[in-house]
């Protein structure tokens, strides 16, 4: 009886690692493999691209003009609805009242 139990138990125990190696070298496999499927490759190349437009317009990629009037309408109409503060920056809490 006891014997039956242990053999349930690793059978559960095994099926259950086997299950997580699988997984885990399903994911690894393609961490360690060095050269990327050309899909891949394509899409790095792409996020790439994108960060070095990024990085030398200092902003939105590929926008024109109108991009800007359309957020400084936003903008203001946000200034308009909660007040002057600047939209851009993270607003500062203050809270009163006794500290415990």
């Amino acid at each position: 009886m006891i014997l039956q139990r242990l053999f349930k138990l690793s059978s559960v125990i095994r099926s259950a690692v086997s299950v997580h190696l699988r997984r885990n070298i399903g994911v690894t496999a393609v961490a360690f493999n060095k050269e990327l499927d050309p899909i891949q490759k394509l899409f790095v190349d792409k996020i790439r691209e994108y960060k070095s437009k990024r990085q030398a317009s200092g902003g939105p990629v590929d926008v024109g003009p109108e991009y800007q009037q359309d957020l400084d309408k936003e903008l203001f109409k946000l200034k308009q609805m909660y007040g002057k503060a600047d939209m851009n920056a993270f607003p500062t809490f203050k809270f009163e009242g006794k500290s415990h």
